[in-house]
C-alpha cells in the first residue's frame, strides 16, 4: 500500500462519516487520461469502458499510446501534449451498438415534420495495464 495523502484521509473520513461507499481504485492507485475517437477518458486497470469504434475483434488486444496524464502514487505527469513513452493496454470485449436516439424535427404551422434515427457504434474494451 502507499502513502496516504491528506486530501484522501480527508475524503475517506468524510465518506465514512456519511456512509458512502467509495470504490477502493478511486482513493489509491495508478490513472490515465488518455484520448480516443476525439475525446478523453479517465482510466484505471480493470477499468471497462465504451468508446468509439476502433476495428479491432473480440478479444484482440490494443495499445492506446496517447496518454495525456499519468498519475502514478501521487506523483503526477502532464504531458505536453501527450506523455512519453506512456501507453495503456486494453483487451476488446466486444463491439456493439448503442440506444437509438430519435431526432425529431419540426416546423409550426408549415406541416413539416422530420423524424430519423441513430444508433452510434462502439468498441467496449478493458484496461489491462498502465505502463510509463
Amino acid at each position: 500500500m502507499g502513502q496516504i495523502q491528506e486530501k484522501e484521509k480527508i475524503f475517506l473520513t468524510k465518506a465514512l462519516y456519511y456512509d458512502i461507499k467509495v470504490p477502493f481504485r478511486e482513493v489509491l492507485s495508478m490513472f490515465a487520461v488518455i484520448k480516443t475517437g476525439g475525446k478523453q477518458y479517465r482510466v484505471a486497470p480493470g477499468d471497462v469502458l465504451k468508446v468509439e469504434t476502433l476495428g479491432a475483434a473480440a478479444g484482440d488486444k490494443i495499445e492506446l499510446s496517447e496518454v495525456l496524464l499519468l498519475e502514478d502514487g501521487g506523483s503526477v505527469t502532464v504531458g505536453t501534449p501527450l506523455v512519453q513513452g506512456a501507453k495503456v493496454t486494453a483487451t476488446v470485449v466486444r463491439e456493439g451498438r448503442g440506444k437509438k436516439i430519435l431526432v425529431f424535427k419540426h416546423k409550426r404551422r408549415k406541416s413539416y415534420r422530420k423524424m430519423n434515427g441513430h444508433r452510434q457504434n462502439f468498441t467496449e474494451i478493458k484496461v489491462t495495464d498502465i505502463s510509463a
